[in-house]
């Protein structure tokens, strides 16, 4: 009989992550060859039905190799968020545990891997006329004034943020407004917070040029695949070009041409140069989460498999249930 305490620990979770073009589906797809895994796709595009070439979707084979999970979830008119794909990508798991099986978070959306692997704070949502306020004052009054306010009002996070990140000052801010609390409590309550998943999450990051060559080799690849068909497609389907989905690197670029208004090199070069920059943020992301392993792509991939084995390994003893 197994022991019930062992039962109620966190299951176990691979993550593969990492920047656009890094190899992040190929690498599982080999690390199916070795363990039995299913792939949960971790990225905000590969949602919308449709939208296939410009987002890199797993092939039809690469589909039959290994069972994706959360690919042609919505139309490219339906909303889709966090708590949307964490609500999914939950459910996967558990399925994919229940088959006996490890589930493999594969993408490149960081949000979405936090809000899986760590839970959404609790914090009130965004509020638009909040916001507009708060921006409205820091013009009016001259920049660092809401940083100044942040000092006064949450001095713990005042001094983990650079003046300049207006972002991130403003949620602050609006979290006060909207609340009365400051922000810096409600993540120190949510950093006490127990984990869903053990995971072990590995990141591709491979050097700065050979990533930006595959990204530039990606899209010429994704014209001569017939991204511009797939786009005509899409608005011939009644898809408004100011959607969320169309709006995303590549489609947006593409619609552009399809205008007129770009010509098809001019797409492309575009395309490339908003898909490195993407890149640069996705690598910024990833390298502030400490709990990430980063390796060069295919170039250690017995070290991966090392990592997998002795992550099954210490899974397994902590679980009355082999979960592999």
């Amino acid at each position: 009989m197994s022991d019930p305490v062992q039962q109620l620990k966190p299951l176990p979770l691979l993550v593969i992550c990492g920047p656009t073009a890094s190899g992040k589906t190929a690498l599982a797809i080999e690390l199916s060859r070795h363990f039995d895994l299913e792939v949960v796709s971790a990225d905000s595009r590969q949602v919308y039905r449709g939208l296939d070439i410009g987002t890199a979707k797993a092939t039809a084979e690469e589909r039959r190799q290994v069972p994706h999970h959360l690919i042609d979830v919505v139309n490219a008119d339906e909303e889709f968020s966090v708590a949307d794909f964490i609500r999914l990508a939950s459910d996967a798991v558990e399925q994919i545990h229940g088959r006996g099986r490890l589930p493999a978070v594969v993408g490149g959306t960081g949000l979405y891997i936090k809000g899986l692997t760590e839970g959404l704070l609790s914090a009130p949502s965004g509020d638009g006329i909040v916001r507009e306020e708060l921006l409205a004052l820091e013009r009016e009054q001259g920049s660092g004034t809401l940083y100044r306010r942040l000092g006064e009002i949450d001095p713990p996070l005042a001094a983990r943020l650079p003046p300049g990140d207006l972002l991130r000052i403003v949620r602050a801010l609006e979290v006060y407004e909207l609340s009365g609390r400051r922000l810096s409590e409600y993540q120190q309550e949510h950093a006490f917070e127990e984990r869903p998943y053990d995971t072990l999450k590995i990141a591709l990051a491979p050097e700065r040029e050979i990533l930006y060559q595959r990204i530039n080799q990606r899209v010429e690849q994704m014209f001569s695949e017939g991204l511009l068909d797939e786009v005509r497609q899409l608005l011939d389907k009644g898809y408004s070009p100011e959607l969320k989905a169309m709006r995303t690197i590549g489609y947006r670029e593409s619609i552009l041409h399809l205008q007129g208004r770009l010509s098809q090199d001019e797409a492309i070069a575009l395309i490339q140069r908003d898909s490195r920059r993407y890149a640069k943020r996705q690598l910024t992301w990833f390298r502030r989460d400490n709990s990430i392993i980063s390796v060069d792509s295919f170039s250690e991939s017995a070290k991966i498999h090392k990592f997998i084995d002795h992550f099954m390994q210490r899974t397994r003893s902590g679980h009355g249930q082999d979960p592999f």
